[in-house]
């Protein structure tokens, strides 16, 4: 136990913690909230007039134009709704380019002649709103003193009631943009990108006979990792407190070695936070589905089910913004940064992708004989070549000072793009390239040898968690993607270049059978075209060896280890070709987005060195020094004495200060650096001077805290903030 009064205080606090008020009706099922704050299609139907319901109907699920004149209908009853269900405000919700979400609040009372307020709400208010977007990331897009910007309503993202104890507010999803039309959000990329890919899946699927297809989109099922700390420690480290990682802190003796943390038993304090946020999500209509303990300690999961990709977009946004309010409620605070604690797995946020619709389900499902499901391998086929072509623009997508921390660091997958398509697939797709698949290797049954145990199925191929982008029976999973970040950034790469691949895919069996060539042949000649021209792509290996790299870079697959290598994949030249001709973005709008970029890693890592700075003097430094000079009258004492002293302590202290004192200056005098004007040449200095000026402080520091007398140590260590919950 600690003898250092900050840290005892916070772990008496820890142990005196008293879990907050039973808020569950032992009545309540839990199918009775799902989505009881969701302005949904069923409350839709009871309130609207009929014709006004088929028509937002139509433009959910069939994407037709949003008939201007059922808006007033909808936006009255949507204000009965929301007065019924104690709201006071409505906001418009959008997600500008700082990753978070941004709302703008306003009343529903209007003030009338007579002195008294009549609640109002018209259509004209719901469709279109005008925040100010003059201090919103916008790189470049806008001058400082060009301030107008609007919302507009996203008819497919449903509204819904946000609860708080100081009142409810009414919440619209929105897109966020420029007077001049372009994104400033990540929301409207989203949709635009849906369209796109729409329109060309729609096109192969007419040419395997499919009448006037419904609208294909892209579902999402993002996997949420996260850690737990109490409040007591998190604010007692001012490193957590702002930038939400530890930028100091020791190996505890015990780490994740045994991996007894992972699938375990839930603490019951944590339980009790789940239990309380799935309460939440189910009302807000977010279904989350799988909770259990992650690898590190303290580090736990939620996986929700598959939604449309623009909703599970939004969920994600609230479904983070919900687990930090109710970790306080509980005493805690929910850490979604990718790599809070060194020494231990980091979290990331994987992206289960698959594309389909109502009528024909998901059209990644291979069947029981994929050799044989010609439609299937075509949508298959697509994705290796769009993995392929445009695996810079992926990595890209998920760049951050923060991931970094994390991709390729043999907790997460590598930074090259690669795909897994497990035994069945690469068996498959071998075979075409050979000249034509006869056959699909079969699931077989586990023998388990215990005669009281079911027969168990086993899967025709395994998984591969090495791996950024692997296929896993229905479904691409992009483990890539940090915990921190918005889904949206890969959904709008990953629907961009598949609307690429599909197009390409559509129109050279469409040429063929125009040339003559039957429809059978024409797909054989396209798959084996893929595979030839793309199948350096597929590598079912480890992904953590050492050999990977270097048989990576033989294929000619991209190896962008940090965020600084990725973001000029945004403006390289077959970037903006590709989402200017898709109507994704325009090239005002990628470099937008590359200058936001460069801009966010330089403030993130510029922060982050400041607190390094400032804790390394004034709270390391300091215990340090004090300790040293303990030291020091020890040994004067006993040598006065006539006692021959021990100076090892005192000489690995003194090398360790020296160390400190060292590094501080040196990172003192990065931070000191004049940034050029060019902000990529900037990151590129906070990559090579800034971030190793920081780890030479840190190697220092942690070097003491297993040095330092521990009464003098007051920052909350590793053990403590890791196992005390």
């Amino acid at each position: 136990m600690t003898s250092n009064p900050v840290r005892m205080q916070a772990i008496t606090s820890v142990e005196a913690y008293t879990p907050p008020p039973f808020t569950f009706d032992p009545g309540e099922e839990p199918g009775e909230v799902f989505g009881e704050n969701v302005f949904s299609l069923t409350v839709m139907q009871k309130r609207l007039p009929k014709s006004v319901y088929k028509s937002v109907v139509s433009t959910i699920e069939k994407s037709t134009p949003l008939d201007p004149a059922v808006a007033d209908a909808v936006a009255s009853a949507m204000k009965d709704w929301a007065l019924e269900k104690g709201a006071t405000h409505y906001a418009h919700v959008f997600y500008p380019l700082t990753g978070l979400t941004a709302e703008k609040h306003d009343s529903f009372l209007d003030p009338v002649g007579d002195g008294t307020a009549l609640a109002s709400f018209s259509g004209k208010t719901l469709v279109q709103g005008e925040p100010d977007a003059s201090s919103f990331p916008n790189g470049g897009l806008r001058n400082t003193f060009e301030a107008r910007g609007y919302t507009g309503w996203d008819v497919m993202s449903p509204a819904y009631v946000l609860e708080n104890p100081n009142g409810n507010t009414l919440c619209i999803p929105t897109i966020f943009i420029s007077m001049t039309g372009e994104a400033l959000d990540h929301k409207t990329p989203v949709l635009r990108s849906q369209q796109a890919m729409s329109a060309q899946a729609k096109r192969i699927l007419t040419l395997f006979g499919h009448d006037d297809p419904e609208n294909v989109v892209a579902y999402c099922g993002p996997e949420q990792e996260y850690f737990l700390v109490d409040s007591h420690f998190f604010l007692a480290r001012p490193d957590l407190l702002n930038a939400g990682r530890t930028l100091f802190g020791a190996k505890p003796p015990k780490g994740q070695e045994f991996d007894d943390h992972y699938f375990g038993a839930i603490p019951e304090r944590v339980l009790g936070f789940m239990m309380d946020t799935e309460r939440e999500l189910f009302k807000l209509g977010i279904p989350a589905k799988t909770r259990h303990n992650e690898v590190a300690p303290g580090q736990f999961e939620v996986a929700p089910m598959f939604e449309r990709a623009n909703e599970a977009s939004d969920h994600q946004q609230l479904l983070m913004t919900t687990f930090k309010a109710v970790a306080k409620k509980h005493g805690m605070e929910c850490l979604f940064h990718e790599k809070p604690f060194a020494g231990v797995n980091g979290s990331g946020k994987h992206v289960n992708f698959s594309i389909g619709n109502s009528e024909l389900g998901s059209l990644l499902v291979p069947g029981d004989s994929p050799h044989e499901n010609a439609q299937f391998l075509v949508f298959c086929a697509a994705v290796i070549r769009a993995v392929h072509l445009y695996g810079g623009l992926l990595r890209a997508s998920v760049a951050s000072a923060s991931n970094d921390h994390r991709l390729g660091a043999n907790e997460a997958p590598p930074a090259i793009i690669s795909i897994f398509l497990g035994e069945q697939l690469a068996d498959v797709f071998d075979q075409i390239a050979k000249g034509g698949a006869t056959g699909s290797k079969e699931k077989g049954t586990l023998m388990i040898g215990v005669d009281t145990l079911p027969t168990l199925s086993k899967d025709p191929g395994d998984r591969n968690r090495t791996s950024p982008f692997a296929f896993t029976g229905n479904r691409f999973e992009f483990r890539a993607p940090g915990s921190n970040q918005t889904v949206a950034a890969p959904m709008v790469v990953l629907n961009t270049i598949m609307a690429e691949a599909l197009d390409y895919c559509a129109s050279s069996i469409e040429s063929a059978v125009a040339e003559g060539t039957g429809f059978d042949e024409a797909v054989q000649a396209l798959l084996s075209t893929i595979v030839a021209d793309h199948g350096t792509v597929i590598f079912n290996g480890n992904g953590y060896s050492e050999e990977w790299p270097i048989e990576a870079e033989q294929r000619g697959l991209k190896n962008l280890r940090t965020t600084v290598d990725a973001l000029p994949e945004l403006i390289s030249s077959e970037a903006i070709e590709l989402f200017s001709k898709y109507g994704v973005f325009n090239e005002r709008e990628m470099h937008s987005r590359y200058e936001i970029g460069c801009e966010q890693y330089v403030l993130s890592v510029g922060v982050e060195a400041n607190l390094t700075l400032e804790i390394g003097t004034t709270t390391i430094l300091p215990a340090a020094l004090r300790y040293q000079t303990e030291l020091a009258q020890n040994v004067v004492a006993l040598e006065a004495a006539g006692v021959t002293a021990d100076t090892s302590s005192l000489t690995a202290v003194t090398e360790q200060i020296t160390a400190l004192r060292a590094g501080l200056a040196d990172l003192a005098s990065a931070v000191g650096h004049e940034h050029d004007e060019d902000l990529h040449v900037t990151a590129r200095f906070c990559r090579d001077s800034v971030l190793p000026a920081m780890a030479a402080v840190r190697a220092a520091a942690d070097e003491l805290e297993g040095l330092v007398a521990d009464d003098l140590w007051s920052l909350p260590t590793y053990q403590e903030m890791l196992y005390i919950l």
